[in-house]
């Protein structure tokens, strides 16, 4: 064990973000942040809680520049608690609980204690068994899919052979391991879909957690989704009363049925029989039944299938038949169903289920071969009766053949569109199940906690002041209420939290492609946003409120903050950026579709947006997709993002690649920052301090505003000598990295460019003309660029630069582009809409736009945190606490 200096504290304090209600011991992962030097190595940790001690797995996710570490990730029992995270002397290899072995040809076999897994290469179905004690309860694990060559009804469907070609341990601990299976589909002779299955088998848990993500590089025109689900057969031993279907509804209740129903019947079987079967338990012999049942059992219907289909996020229904060639009987209805099943018996059975099912529509679960010896349950990710998966273009270009007349276009509906632009084929998406592993029916009670925790898997955090304490992840500080003008901010942060929470729902952002996103621009007349205009529709990251929200959670602690976050960083990190093809490496700016603008830039891709998220959950396919863009500078030899604008003769060059030091720059610094803390990569680590050394040697230093990289010394060339102002340069991520930046790399010149950029970008234009020659234009966003304004202050301990900083965040300081409606209106409030005018009653406030709403958040946790102290001095009194409805 490595003790840390005695004025650290020992013990980690940690809750969970949401209470639970069960003590099922399902599995947890989570990420702990350590300031420079107080942890040389991780030794053991455990968890402490009000039941006992939890051992968890430790490994370091990043280390500080002096080789300390800076995050750990952490994995085991969830506690059913509050916990802290204590050290405790580190476990030897020959102790670990859970057991592996690998044997040939990829098979590989692992004991958790309660469950064993055997895993191999195949091409149809890859996790081989599923055995709780000593018997196979689960078999023939395998990813379903299927798809039409048009989307037209009848078409006829075709069976993907979806086939994993490789299996590996991707992490292993002696509390948890993680295997990674990775294959594709084969469709008509060609292989696509490539994907990844992460399966997380944990000490003392029957839950396997599996983490899906796919890849889509199917051509759009003649690929049409038609289901894709995971599917587990399940050995069936039992008579058919005995045999048990769970189907789990909305309210925390499940359709509770046995394959052959004693409930009901003209004539009755006797109490302990009926109640042994609703719990789920032996019933007594047939012999003992009262006899006009037991001598007519075969009289009573069997019934082998059952289907759950959520296709829309308000509604679910339920049915079921007693054979492929039988119709479908009604068995049922809800709104929200939680998208957990189970089937077995009384020596066994499976439950699966997927996270945010109702949230990921189209969804289904079906349960089938209930009355043969082997039946099967499965959850789709998409369900096969729903509508075919349709990713095409959603309009046909209205004659914009050339720049011109996509500019054009720009000027009326906000869109920038390009032929082959619009083109899905590189995105994924992730989804996350639970596969639970049961020697016989389980308790209602216990499995209505492996459906709560399915559905919102416990997710412990660090305290707010612990994770400041850390000094990680940019310039923010705790909430403060202490004086009413911090009060008034600290109430306007909850309100836009609170608007956006409820606008999720109200709106109905869900869906397989759309769900944790939000929308960019708010329609006043239709009392709608703007979901089919142009660039004002999915906001994809624009203007950073995957920052914002994360700033907030970490902050406040408020689940609410952090459970946006994690769904919005779900959302963009898989949607809206591009994971293969032509446009590898480079996200997608705001349309109608998540795909379709012909923007494709790192500002979207950027790493900063999914820091966060890696770091406080340890979450492999995050890290993964951080690896994916640590060399995004390469996508710009394919795309140059401001080919329709540009007035100089340009072509992307290996060795003078055009490199915008606003938004290029901190998307590009944040994927080598975390690269070079995750890996120690010292090419990463180069860049970082090749690029803050080149800014530091231009003469205008950010000021001008492009600067030509070299990919082979990692330079910027320091002779271009112009002034050149983007009012997007600084709201993408770049003040969030540039603080991180300077505290890992000390380079006075590159300070001294970026103080003066704080400082002269929101001058007055005097000063600007003094030292540039003349007033700076194309100044916009002025509320956003108030923390600026603040960096600026707070490092030359100067009042009256915080002053005009708070009056620049209050009223804007006279924008010249923009008009900031957030900041203009006096006093916050929802409007309730009903009536004819509207499809269903909605709150709206005609006052947010996304962008406005990302930059007041920021602003306002960097403003707080740097110049919180002047805020009783500003001329600008706050305004009116907001108030939730008008």
């Amino acid at each position: 064990m490595t003790h840390r200096p005695s004025s650290f504290p020992e013990t980690t304090p940690l809750h969970l973000l949401e209470e639970r209600g069960g003590a099922v011991p399902v599995p947890t992962q989570f990420g702990v942040p350590w300031p420079r030097g107080s942890l040389p190595e991780p030794g053991g940790f455990a968890l402490e809680h009000a039941g006992g001690s939890l051992p968890v797995d430790t490994w370091v996710t990043a280390r500080w520049p002096d080789g300390s570490v800076k995050w750990t990730g952490h994995a085991g029992i969830a506690p059913d608690g509050a916990a802290l995270l204590v050290p405790v002397p580190a476990v030897g290899e020959g102790a670990s609980p859970v057991r592996v072995e690998e044997g040939p040809g990829g098979r590989i076999s692992v004991d958790t204690g309660t469950l064993r897994l055997v895993v191999a290469p195949h091409d149809s179905a890859p996790l081989r068994t599923l055995e709780v004690d000593g018997r196979v309860v689960g078999r023939d694990g395998r990813i379903l899919a299927s798809s039409q060559a048009s989307p037209g009804e009848g078409e006829p469907r075709r069976e993907h052979a979806v086939r994993t070609t490789a299996v590996t341990i991707e992490r292993r601990g002696p509390q948890q391991v993680v295997l990674r299976l990775e294959g594709q589909h084969e469709v008509a002779g060609e292989e696509v879909l490539p994907f990844v299955l992460r399966l997380y088998a944990t000490a003392g848990s029957p839950r396997l957690r599996a983490v899906h993500s796919l890849v889509w590089d199917a051509d759009p025109e003649t690929l049409f989704l038609t289901s894709l689900g995971l599917r587990l057969e399940v050995p069936l031993r039992s008579a058919p009363h005995d045999r048990h279907v769970r189907l789990a509804g909305s309210a925390g209740g499940f359709l509770t049925e046995a394959v052959r129903g004693l409930t009901g019947l003209r004539r009755d079987p006797g109490e302990e029989a009926r109640a042994a079967q609703i719990a789920g338990r032996v019933t007594p012999a047939p012999e003992t039944w009262a006899p006009a049942v037991s001598r007519r059992l075969p009289l009573i219907p069997t019934w082998d299938a059952w289907t759950l289909r959520q296709l829309s996020a308000n509604g679910y229904t339920v049915a079921k038949r007693t054979a492929e060639d039988r119709p479908w009987i009604t068995a049922g209805g809800g709104t929200r169903s939680r998208g957990y099943a189970y089937l077995g018996d009384l020596q066994g059975g499976i439950g699966v289920g997927l996270r945010d099912f109702w949230k990921l529509v189209p969804t289904q679960l079906d349960v089938s071969g209930a009355s043969t010896g082997l039946g099967a349950v499965t959850a789709w990710m998409h369900a096969p009766s729903a509508a075919p998966m349709d990713l095409r273009f959603y309009h046909d270009g209205l004659g914009q053949d050339d720049h011109a007349a996509q500019l054009e276009a720009l000027e009326i509906t906000y869109e920038d569109y390009e032929p082959g632009y619009g083109d899905a084929r590189g995105i994924a998406r992730t989804h996350e199940l639970v596969i639970d592993a049961f020697a016989a029916t389980p308790t209602h009670e216990e499995l209505a906690d492996l459906a709560t925790t399915c559905a919102l898997p416990p997710q412990l955090l660090a305290s707010p002041e612990r994770l400041r304490a850390a000094g990680v992840l940019g310039t923010w500080d705790v909430v403060d209420r202490s004086t009413p003008q911090r009060a008034v901010i600290e109430d306007r942060l909850v309100w836009l939290r609170e608007f956006y929470r409820d606008q999720v729902d109200q709106r109905g952002w869900y869906g397989f492609w759309d769900y944790g996103d939000v929308m960019h621009t708010y329609d006043a007349d239709r009392s709608t946003w703007r979901y089919d205009v142009g660039g004002y529709a999915w906001d994809n990251s624009e203007l950073s409120p995957d920052l914002w929200l994360w700033l907030d959670a970490m902050r406040s602690g408020s689940a609410d903050a952090f459970r946006l976050a994690e769904a919005m960083t779900r959302h963009t990190s898989e949607v809206d950026v591009y994971h293969a093809g032509r446009f590898a490496g480079l996200g997608t700016r705001h349309n109608v579709q998540h795909f379709g603008c012909s923007a494709k830039q790192l500002r979207i891709s950027n790493a900063a947006y999914r820091r966060h998220f890696h770091f406080l959950t340890a979450d492999e396919r995050t890290g993964e997709l951080l690896d994916e863009i640590a060399a995004s500078e390469q996508a710009l030899l394919a795309v140059d993002a401001t080919r329709k604008v540009r007035e100089d003769v340009y072509a992307p060059d290996p060795r003078a690649l055009a490199i915008g030091l606003g938004t290029d720059l901190g998307a590009l610094l944040g994927a080598w920052i975390t690269a070079w803390e995750r890996h120690g990569d010292a090419e990463a680590e180069h860049k970082v301090r090749g690029a803050l050394a080149g800014v530091g040697a231009l003469p205008q230093g950010f000021f001008t505003g492009e600067a030509l990289w070299d990919l082979q010394t990692h330079r910027f060339d320091d002779s271009r000598d112009r002034v050149q102002v983007s009012h997007l340069a600084a709201v993408f991520g770049l003040v969030e990295v540039v603080a991180e930046a300077r505290d890992l790399v000390d380079d006075p010149a590159f300070e001294r460019a970026w103080l003066e950029y704080c400082r002269y970008y929101l001058a007055t234009p005097e000063e600007q003309t003094e030292r540039f020659g003349a007033p700076l234009t194309g100044i916009s966003l002025v509320p956003a660029y108030s923390r600026l304004l603040a960096v600026a202050a707070a490092e030359h301990e100067d009042p009256a630069l915080a002053r005009r900083a708070w009056d620049a965040f209050f009223v804007g300081l006279g924008d010249q582009l923009n008009v900031n409606a957030l900041v203009a209106e006096q006093e916050w409030h929802r409007t309730r809409v009903d009536g004819p005018t509207v499809l269903e009653p909605v709150d709206e406030a005609v006052f947010v736009s996304t962008n406005d709403a990302a930059q007041y958040g920021l602003a306002a946790i960097q403003n707080l945190a740097l110049i919180g102290d002047h805020l009783e001095t500003t001329d600008t009194d706050p305004t009116p606490t907001p108030r939730s409805h008008a």
